[in-house]
């Protein structure tokens, strides 16, 4: 009977001081269930709207919580198997007291950009996402349309917001229109 070779699972400790295998060190990398893996890179559409919404939610931040932050690819720990896994949404935000650590504390609001090719895998993340006590919403970007879901606690469904609709966050506080996310897209 042959057995295969298991390597160890790494702690989020250890992932936190892991180096990648050489020629693999300009990507990004996240935990999950104790294995590192490797993030593809984005495309043009996804790094444009992950740029507009960390600007327009940094702008109105602070404006209107000031103690509050935005923050891009934060690692997230889930609550379930938290030993073993940090996620890294494209965005985050944070309203309690800043602390300088490899982790976001408490985040209220998680955001991810859909591509076709990465689907499933930021579903997966937006479920381990609704894990965290923190996490009042979750915000699922598309990279091909102009459309939006928003995840909440307490609610089965989520809300789409589409084209020129208002979106609107309550963890935030924030209500703009979904197209401005997409202004330096060709989907606008």
């Amino acid at each position: 009977m042959s057995q295969a070779l298991r390597r160890p699972l790494l702690t989020v400790d250890e992932f936190q001081d892991w180096q990648p295998p050489p020629g693999m060190e300009h990507l990004r990398w996240e935990l999950v269930d104790g294995e590192p893996v490797a993030m593809a890179p984005p495309g043009l559409n996804h790094g444009a709207i992950q740029s507009m919404a960390a600007m327009l939610f940094g702008v109105h931040l602070r404006t209107n919580r000031p103690s509050c932050r935005v923050i891009t690819t934060p690692g997230v720990i889930p609550r379930l198997r938290s030993r073993f896994n940090e996620r890294i949404p494209d965005l985050g935000v944070s309203c309690g007291p800043f602390t300088d650590g490899r982790a976001l504390a408490d985040p209220v609001l998680l955001v991810e950009i859909l591509s076709p090719s990465n689907e499933a895998k930021t579903r997966v993340n937006a479920w381990a996402y609704a894990t965290i006590p923190s996490v009042q919403e979750v915000l699922i970007l598309s990279s091909t349309a102009v459309r939006a879901e928003i995840l909440r606690r307490e609610v089965e469904e989520p809300e789409i917001v589409v084209g020129s609709e208002t979106l609107r966050l309550t963890s935030i506080g924030y209500a703009g229109k979904l197209a401005e996310f997409y202004a330096t897209t060709g989907l606008a």
